[in-house]
């Protein structure tokens, strides 16, 4: 296990805006760049008892959204689309299973920032396997083999094992950095996370 480790589920936009970042302010300290683990935050949800701000009341609260789109316009990102039914009716595991198939042929960073920009910039529903594909495609990965890929019991067993290390850890919230039994969860908590990484 790597001492600096990014959780992150393509649920969620502030991983969004997150993962657009972390590799470079790590680069730019001068840091080890993180592992990048994708984990199922729903499951760990699941276990904490915990709602989400974007399944509260009614659904998403308005104020987070317009900081979403805030943050995303002052980096010079797209603005921000989300999927229809975002974000209970298109949660899938296979995204996630696909991150992990592509993290063993070392493409997890392509493959899941191809994946945020699918759901994030233009609104796609990543419950639909070819969308997943054409993530895939974005890095080279061949469409097939993440088919199977994503159907392979050890791909699950890693996902699985990597979510319920989440939660051994006391992760609470996506994006959620772990320096060490140290845990940064925010988009807006990173520059700690590297201040922390880089006294280690």
């Amino acid at each position: 296990m790597a001492e600096t480790v990014f959780y992150y589920d393509f649920s969620s936009p502030y991983a969004y805006l997150a993962a657009e970042r972390i590799s470079g302010l790590f680069a730019e300290a001068g840091v080890a760049q993180p592992e990048w683990q994708p984990i199922s935050f729903g499951h760990v949800l699941g276990e904490i008892g915990r709602t989400p701000w974007s399944m509260l009341n009614e659904g998403p609260n308005p104020g987070d959204l317009e900081e979403i789109q805030r943050r995303a316009a002052e980096r010079g990102m797209p603005d921000i689309h989300y999927p229809q039914g975002w974000p209970v009716e298109n949660y899938s595991l296979n995204p996630l299973r696909a991150a992990i198939y592509a993290k063993e042929s070392g493409r997890v960073v392509s493959f899941s920032l191809a994946c945020f920009r699918q759901v994030f910039a233009a609104g796609r529903d990543m419950s639909d396997v070819d969308n997943v594909l054409i993530a895939a495609a974005a890095c080279e990965l061949h469409p097939k083999a993440v088919l199977k890929g994503i159907e392979t019991k050890s791909v699950k067993e890693k996902l699985r094992a990597a979510t319920d290390r989440a939660v051994e850890l006391g992760l609470e919230g996506i994006p959620t950095v772990a320096v060490g039994d140290r845990l940064f969860w925010g988009d807006d908590r990173l520059e700690e996370a590297v201040e922390a990484a880089s006294r280690r």
